[in-house]
């Protein structure tokens, strides 16, 4: 079977264990139901902005042509600072998106994606945005009514965790061995500024997520349709939003946002 479409990133359900559909085109893959299955996948050649359509030569932040990456409200600075959020000082690249998007809920949170890091999320992106890092163990650490408090707390306590997913270890499925992620959140409560100790959650809910994933690869080696335009192998497994293959090698699905592709099986 072939489907042929321009490909965005994987939607996910959390499930007992987490359940994938990749978009080509017009259609939703149950991605789960090819693990064990040999896999073709082929770049027709051609990049297509997801938010415009237009046919691009590079694709910008995961699947935007230079103009949408420019001036779209969701790629954005603060959407990778979120302590720059002007939105509820009345300043963004689009008030009516930032109303729906910045001036709402956020949530900051501890997670483990093969390392402990500290994050920030709207709370309508949970779990959605923890499954798309690959985190295991998650918990949410405090609730703002907007991107910008959330993004400040952030700042205060990467001073002692990390911000960054450690992909390889991601991948290869380090596990939190020796660390408490609900005694992380404790002392995280203890360094947050004062002045925000009200966005703190007293309650422990642990999150813990499970991806379909038979074997993890012991030294990860990333496929890019940039330097080979198709590649086949066995599915063995989709954690985060990369799809594993044998022989440790790896596909991230939303870098190659955009891309017309082929996939048959």
């Amino acid at each position: 079977m072939e489907y042929i479409g321009v490909i965005s990133k994987m939607q996910t359900n959390l499930l007992d264990v987490v359940e994938y559909k990749l978009p080509i085109g017009d259609s939703n893959i149950i991605v789960n139901n090819l693990i064990g299955k040999e896999i073709k996948l082929k770049w027709l050649g051609n990049i297509y902005c997801l938010k415009c359509g237009a046919k691009t030569r590079k694709s910008f932040f995961q699947g935007n042509c230079y103009n949408c990456f420019s001036t779209s409200p969701e790629t954005a600075e603060c959407i990778l600072r979120p302590e720059l959020c002007e939105a509820h000082l009345g300043k963004a690249r689009d008030m009516k998106w930032s109303e729906e998007n910045c001036l709402t809920e956020h949530v900051v949170y501890l997670a483990f994606t093969g390392g402990l890091k500290v994050g920030v999320t709207r709370s309508t992106q949970v779990p959605t945005r923890w499954i798309d890092q690959g985190a295991t163990e998650t918990v949410i650490i405090a609730k703002t009514p907007n991107r910008h408090l959330a993004g400040v707390i952030e700042v205060d306590l990467k001073q002692y965790f990390s911000d960054k997913t450690n992909i390889n270890k991601m991948l290869s499925n380090q596990l939190s061995l020796g660390i408490d992620i609900l005694n992380e959140k404790k002392e995280a409560g203890e360094l947050i500024n004062p002045k925000y100790i009200e966005y703190f959650v007293k309650e422990d809910e642990l999150y813990k997520i499970k991806y379909p994933v038979s074997t993890f690869p012991e030294k990860v080696k990333t496929v890019n349709f940039d330097k080979e335009n198709e590649f086949s192998g066995i599915l063995i497994g989709i954690k985060g939003q990369y799809l594993i293959f044998d022989n440790d090698r790896v596909f991230n699905v939303r870098k190659h946002g955009g891309y017309n592709v082929s996939l048959s099986f």
